[in-house]
């Protein structure tokens, strides 16, 4: 999202950068050369690049790198030095907003920026025009994290799945960036504080607050800078009376931030209304590192993932099947039973996914569909163009199968239960595998024939079975099925639901699973797992779907809710009530109650549908409020937000740095529930309540009254707004329940003190 302060931002740096050439400016490429400069190498893959353009529809003249890159290929340029010490990028780009994702890397030691996106920095780029853009290293687009100091010395340009074509000219890594002072935001929080963000020296004296057309004074004003994003700052200013409806009006220096406060809704703390939140809800899928865990909060860690499936821990060898041209790798995060190890002393759980077909990774090097055996494959391997899809051009899988001996080596429950034997790191919980419901498409090397009911069920039983006889004390997670077609019928299709007596999968699953534990007389299965990532198309990233986006999160609680999807419209032939209405926890409690009780309910996938994006952070927020309320037991985001992104943030929230949402959800009745436009959420932890506020609108506030709200001194986490995406906080004596107020876009906590 680019916020009102991005914009300020990068305007004001960019007029100064341009009158500003610093004397130690390191040239990357500059017009008219029509190469690189001296001591840059040409690293760039998948792509058609030509380092001296002279194509008149998009420059004015001289030279420029033209670049067509197929998917997820880069323009990339090695520096044989280093990169440190600079304070930014600058350069100027033509082209149709291309979908590129900038990266700053080390090849020392494999470092990595956070990725920028084009769009992050601008959304105005165009064909025949040159836009000159520049990348703060102190305050980097998308997560105004800083780039701070390593071996620096790779840039990387990369496309994303549907390619980019582009010309890029003026590269240059520039020595100084000066920032004017300025107001970039003002906005209302809570009883009566301005939340003021600025950059720069500015005059915080020279701001004059207006309510109603009268003066309010300010009363104290407590400055605060994010540890992780110190090129922002916020001041916020208490004022001497409280809010209330009508207009407010903030004037800074020569700004003037206005608001319409509306009227205020009803909203009631049940606190008899009670349940306990499972930490658990707070997970994801690979954390990054220790730091990560504990900075966001994360309580469960998933080792998951298509990758997985093939995951040999005798060696630590995998493949990413389908996801990655059949290719064998070494694992991405090395050994299982290490990643355990620093997971846990990091303070999180762990769920180690188990692999549950016949086959896994022999080595690092094989791959199933080499192009000199299968030369007719719809596409290859950018960076090894012998390796294939396994598809033809028409889509269909390349057929016969290749002999899986040539990639793999055998597996089985002797096997498994060998390795997790051996663990010197045990986890909490394991996986079953991953999504073999449709391991024919995701692995149709290893397992080129269509999955049943029955084998799925086979599997999962007898993997099950070696996992505790390793590890007594294990928790298992199955069958973590991919999406609501298949919560429903397997690959084969509806002629399987009907050899087992018309029932739909997940019911006669956990059938099967109670009648195992009655004939053995030993649970195999404690948390029944599925994947659930929102159906609705967001993908054009538009104000309509964002605003669907937001109002998605209905589908996992909301009777009336019709999905506003294919499932709303085309549901699968199924026997599942109201079909067209996911309301996906409450349906997947009550299938658990019918069929076996006792049994847990994990999402081991989820997802926002766009890490990047403001409203992907207020999804996620909503969702996390939403496993608490309604008891969801485990649940883990696909896959490793950026921890000052917007979906970092949404964990950092409830759970960052040790300060916690609390342990007993209770019930937030309102008047008249905007589900669409907001979300509420309260819990307490020794008596202490919380609130957690998501204003989903996009440019206006909203307001609650509150019964059964002690007045107190609060802490206060909030993110997104015009404030920007970054870790702001403060603590506030919340004196006047009467009006509270949350910003527009902006998710807000506030806890007891």
């Amino acid at each position: 999202m680019v916020t009102s302060q991005h914009i300020l931002r990068f305007f004001a740096a960019l007029a100064l950068a341009g009158l500003h050439a610093a004397k130690g400016d390191l040239a990357v490429y500059t017009d008219g050369a029509g190469n690189l400069a001296s001591g840059w190498e040409n690293w760039s893959w998948g792509s058609d690049i030509n380092f001296a353009a002279t194509d008149e529809a998009a420059i004015a003249g001289g030279t420029s790198i033209s670049v067509n890159s197929t998917a997820y290929s880069a323009l990339s340029v090695y520096y044989e030095g280093t990169l440190s010490g600079f304070a930014g990028l600058r350069f100027d780009i033509a082209g149709s907003q291309p979908d590129l994702t900038i990266t700053i890397q080390s090849t020392v030691d494999n470092d990595q920026s956070p990725s920028i996106s084009l769009s992050s920095i601008s959304t105005g780029v165009v064909e025949g025009k040159f836009s000159s853009l520049l990348i703060n290293f102190a305050d980097l687009p998308g997560s105004n994290a800083q780039l701070g100091n390593d071996s620096w010395n790779r840039i990387t340009f990369q496309a994303g799945g549907n390619g980019a074509y582009y010309h890029i000219d003026n590269i240059v890594l520039v020595d100084e960036i000066v920032i004017p002072p300025a107001f970039l935001s003002a906005e209302p929080f809570a009883t009566n504080l301005i939340g003021v963000t600025t950059q720069g020296a500015v005059n915080l004296s020279d701001i004059t607050v207006t309510l109603n057309g009268k003066h309010v004074a300010v009363v104290n004003q407590t400055t605060y800078v994010p540890v992780d994003t110190p090129a922002l700052s916020i001041t916020y200013l208490t004022l001497a009376s409280a809010f209330k409806a009508g207009s407010l009006s903030i004037k800074a220096g020569n700004s003037t931030f206005s608001y319409t406060l509306p009227a205020v809704q009803k909203a009631n703390v049940q606190y008899q209304y009670s349940r306990q939140v499972n930490p658990h809800i707070y997970g994801v899928n690979f954390p990054t590192s220790a730091s990560y865990i504990q900075h966001l909060g994360v309580t469960i860690s998933r080792w998951g993932g298509n990758a997985v499936t093939a995951y040999n821990p005798f060696g630590d060898f995998t493949n990413a099947g389908a996801d990655w041209y059949f290719e064998n790798r070494a694992a991405d995060d090395g050994s299982a039973d290490a990643w355990v190890g620093w997971v846990n002393g990091a303070g999180s759980d762990a769920l180690l996914t188990v692999p549950a077909l016949d086959w896994v990774a022999k080595d690092t090097t094989s791959y199933s569909y080499p192009k000199s055996l299968f030369p007719d494959q719809e596409s290859f391997d950018p960076y090894n163009g012998e390796a294939g899809d396994g598809l033809y051009p028409n889509g269909t899988a390349v057929s016969p199968s290749p002999p899986q001996s040539n990639v793999y080596t055998p597996w089985n429950t002797t096997l498994a239960k060998k390795w997790l034997s051996g663990l010197a790191n045990k986890p909490l919980m394991v996986a079953i595998d991953n999504e073999i419901e449709i391991a024919s498409s995701t692995h149709q090397d290893m397992h080129p024939d269509p999955m049943s009911f029955d084998e799925e069920l086979s599997r999962v039983i007898a993997t099950a079975t070696a996992a505790k006889e390793a590890l007594p004390n294990v928790l298992v997670v199955a069958p973590s099925t991919d999406s609501w077609w298949f919560y429903w019928t397997s690959v084969i299709g509806y002629t399987d639901n009907a050899a087992h007596n018309n029932t739909d999968f997940i019911p006669w699953f956990l059938q099967q699973m109670s009648q195992q534990h009655l004939s053995g007389g030993k649970r195999l299965l404690d948390y029944l797992d599925i994947h659930y990532y929102f159906a609705a198309d967001t993908s054009a990233n538009d104000a309509a779907a964002k605003a669907l986006r937001l109002r998605m999160t209905r589908s996992l609680w909301d009777p009336t809710y019709v999905d506003e999807s294919w499932i709303g419209t085309s549901p699968p032939q199924s026997h599942q009530p109201n079909a067209t209405i996911v309301q996906l926890i409450p349906r997947f409690q009550q299938l658990i109650a019918d069929n076996y009780p006792g049994t847990k309910l994990s999402i081991s996938e989820w997802s926002s549908t766009n890490d990047t994006d403001i409203t992907g952070g207020l999804v996620t927020a909503d969702v996390l409020g939403i496993f608490g309320k309604y008891k969801v037991d485990s649940a883990t985001y696909w896959s490793e937000p950026a921890e000052t992104g917007p979906v970092g943030l949404a964990f950092w929230l409830y759970r960052g740095y040790g300060t916690y949402f609390g342990s007993i959800s209770v019930d937030v009745t309102l008047d008249t529930p905007l589900p669409d436009t907001q979300g509420l959420y309260a819990a307490t932890e020794n008596g202490k309540l919380s609130l957690v506020i998501i204003n989903k609108n996009p440019d206006t506030p909203i307001a609650f009254t509150f019964q059964n709200v002690p007045p107190a001194n609060y802490f206060m986490r909030h993110f997104g707004g015009q404030a920007g995406v970054a870790k702001w906080q403060t603590t506030t004596l919340v004196s006047n329940i009467e009006y509270i107020v949350v910003p527009a876009y902006t998710a807000v906590f506030l806890q007891q003190q």
